[in-house]
């Protein structure tokens, strides 16, 4: 591949899991919100927003109800590490340091990568997704 092609900033333009039986799920809505970066020192960051998550009546985080705060977590993801690309194999996995989603922190998130253009679609494997197993296909477009 030559030029580490994963550098730069990605926007998010969709995001669907899908499980054995077919069924689609959008956890974080047909039209989420994200961004993922990638730096030429091998570390990551990326950030998952539903676009329509309900703001809390108080201006204070520390004071949502418990449907806000639910809302607030399952509506959003965001987490940080350091990344290594196996071109063999196809895949980036993303040494995870820190999450919002804390039974990720210390783990290896694995991804299938493919490159298209301005476009970088990474696939999840199967993963639990509400009551079922699903795998996620997040599509990024180039910002730089």
């Amino acid at each position: 591949m030559g030029k580490d092609p994963f550098t730069g900033a990605w926007k998010l333009i969709a995001c669907e899991f899908k499980s054995a039986d077919g069924h689609i799920d959008f956890p974080f809505g047909h039209n989420p919100l994200g961004m993922i970066i990638y730096d030429a020192s091998g570390n990551m960051a990326v950030q998952i927003i539903r676009a329509d998550l309900p703001k809390f009546v108080s201006d204070d985080k520390y004071n949502g109800t418990r449907e806000e705060v639910k809302a607030a977590f399952e509506g959003s993801l965001a987490y940080f590490g350091r990344y290594e690309v196996d071109e063999a194999a196809g895949t980036v996995t993303h040494h995870v340091v820190g999450s919002s989603f804390p039974n990720w922190t210390g783990s290896d998130q694995t991804r299938y990568f493919l490159f298209s253009g301005k476009q970088l679609t990474l696939s999840a494997p199967p993963m639990p997704i509400g009551s079922a197993m699903a795998s996620g296909v997040l599509v990024w477009e180039r910002l730089s």
